[in-house]
C-alpha cells in the first residue's frame, strides 16, 4: 500500500513539475502557522478579476496536495480508480491550451524537510509568509519552535533576486526573514515600519473595517461578516501581492468586498434561539485561539460562551499551551472544554478567577452539542474552536439554526469526513 501511495505521489508530482515548466505561470507561494488559507482565498479572488488564476483547493498544502492544486485536481482519498483518473487528467492538463497565468498555492509544513519537498515541485516567484508566533502548530514534530520557523523560512530563502518576499511586519519571527532572502521585500501590518500600513481597525457584528496606506495612497477596506485581525492581515497580504501585478489599492479594496471566509475560519453561523455562532472549527493552535478570543472579546453580546476543544500536535508544550488558553478565556461568561488536554484550560481558567460552575468539561463534541441545545439562551454569542481531530464542527451542526445548510457552511462535510468516526 505504501509503495503504491509513494508511486502515485511521484507520478502526480512529476506531472505538476512538467506543467509548471510548460506553462511558465507566475507562482505565489504562501506559508505560515495561521492565515494561509484565508490569504490564499483573498489573493486568488482579487487576481481573478484580471488574470486566469488557479488556487489550492481547500487546504491542499502537502506534497500531494500541492501537486493536485497545480493540476487542478482533487484528492481521490482511497479510490484507486479515482487516482488513476487523476493521473490521466493531470497529463491532459499539462497540455492544456489555456493554462493558468497565476498559481496561488499554500505550502504547509508539518515535519522537518517538508518545505524542501514542496520546493522540489514548485519554486514560487512571490513568497507570502503570514504569521508564525511563539508556539506554532505542529511543533510536536520538531526539536523546538525555532526549527519550524527555520523550515518555513526556506520559502523566502529560495527566492531569486527577481522575486518578492511579502512578509508580516507585525510578527517578529517573520519580520526577521527579510534578512534571509535575496529577493525584494514588501512588508505589511499595523506597524508604522511596514511598507503597507493598516490603521483605524474597527470590528462589529457587521464585519471589520480598516484603512490601508501605501506609497502615499490611502484606501478604506470593509469586509462584511468577516471578523478579526487575522482576516485583516489576509486583506493586507492580498493588497500587497496584487500591487506586484500592477493592480492599485482602490481596485483591490473594491474586489475585497466580495471576500468571505472559508468554512470553519471564524465564520458567522446563525444559531438556535437567535444565537450568534463564531465557527472557528477548522483547526486550532495557540496563536489562532488567542486571535479568536480577541474577536469574541471585542464583539458586543449579553452572554459570551467559549467552546474549546483540544489543540493537538504541541508535544512537550501541550500542557503549558492549554493552561495559557484557560487564562485567556477568563473574560468569557462560560468556558466549555472538550477533550483530555482541554482539562488543563478548564483548571487554569478557574485558577485565574472564573467561577467554577461556569467552567465545564466534556469528553466529546457530541456531549457538548447535546448540552448546548438545552442551555443556549436567546442572543448568546458562542465561539467554537478546536483541532481538526476533535470534530468541533459537529457541535456547530447541532446548534445552527439551519442545519440543512451544513454541507455548504461547515468544514469537513465531504463523504470521507462524514463517514469518519
Amino acid at each position: 500500500m505504501d509503495i503504491v501511495k509513494k508511486l502515485i505521489i511521484k507520478i502526480i508530482s512529476a506531472e505538476a513539475r512538467w506543467a509548471l515548466r510548460r506553462w511558465r505561470a507566475r507562482v505565489v507561494g504562501i506559508t505560515g502557522s495561521v492565515g494561509k488559507s484565508s490569504a490564499k482565498e483573498a489573493i486568488a479572488m482579487v487576481l481573478e478579476s484580471r488574470f486566469r488564476v488557479r488556487k489550492s483547493n481547500k487546504s491542499y498544502n502537502s506534497e500531494i496536495g500541492l501537486s493536485l492544486a497545480v493540476l487542478g485536481r482533487t484528492t481521490a482519498w482511497r479510490s484507486w480508480s479515482g487516482w488513476i483518473c487523476n493521473i490521466a487528467q493531470g497529463l491532459q492538463e499539462v497540455h492544456t491550451k489555456h493554462p493558468p497565468e497565476i498559481l496561488v498555492l499554500e505550502m504547509g509544513v508539518d515535519r522537518p524537510q517538508d518545505m524542501d519537498r514542496l520546493l522540489g515541485i514548485v519554486r514560487p516567484d512571490i513568497a507570502v509568509i503570514t504569521a508564525i508566533g511563539e508556539l506554532p502548530v505542529h511543533v510536536e514534530f520538531f526539536p523546538d519552535a525555532e526549527d519550524i520557523a527555520r523550515e518555513k523560512s526556506k520559502l523566502a530563502r529560495q527566492l531569486a533576486a527577481s522575486g518578492w518576499a511579502v512578509l508580516n511586519a507585525d510578527d517578529p519571527i517573520v519580520h526577521t526573514m527579510k534578512e534571509k532572502t535575496n529577493a525584494s521585500i514588501l512588508t505589511y501590518g499595523f506597524s508604522d515600519s511596514a511598507d503597507l500600513v493598516a490603521s483605524n481597525y474597527k470590528i462589529s457584528k457587521d464585519g471589520i473595517a480598516l484603512k490601508v496606506d501605501y506609497k502615499g495612497a490611502s484606501v478604506p477596506v470593509r469586509l462584511h461578516e468577516v471578523y478579526g485581525k487575522q482576516q485583516a492581515y489576509a486583506a493586507l497580504a492580498t493588497i500587497a501581492v496584487v500591487t506586484l501585478f500592477d493592480m492599485n489599492l482602490v481596485e483591490a479594496a473594491q474586489a475585497l468586498h466580495r471576500y468571505k471566509p472559508l468554512p470553519g475560519r471564524l465564520r458567522h453561523i446563525e444559531g438556535i434561539k437567535n444565537s450568534f455562532i463564531l465557527d472557528d472549527t477548522y483547526n486550532a493552535s495557540p496563536l489562532a485561539t488567542a486571535a479568536a478570543f480577541d474577536v469574541l472579546q471585542e464583539l458586543p453580546a449579553k452572554r459570551k460562551i467559549v467552546v474549546f476543544g483540544d489543540m493537538l500536535e504541541l508535544g512537550k508544550y501541550a500542557i503549558e499551551a492549554h493552561q495559557k488558553v484557560g487564562t485567556l478565556a477568563k473574560f468569557a461568561d462560560y468556558l466549555i472544554t472538550v477533550g483530555p488536554r482541554a482539562k488543563f484550560a478548564a483548571e487554569s481558567a478557574v485558577a485565574s478567577g472564573m467561577t467554577q460552575k461556569n467552567v465545564l468539561w466534556f469528553a466529546t463534541a457530541q456531549e457538548v452539542a447535546s448540552f448546548l441545545k438545552e442551555c443556549t439562551k436567546e442572543n448568546d454569542m458562542i465561539l467554537i474552536k478546536g483541532s481538526q481531530s476533535m470534530r468541533m464542527e459537529r457541535v456547530v451542526e447541532e446548534i445552527m439554526a439551519h442545519p440543512e445548510q451544513a454541507s455548504e457552511l461547515l468544514c469537513r462535510q465531504d463523504d470521507y469526513w462524514k463517514n469518519k468516526k
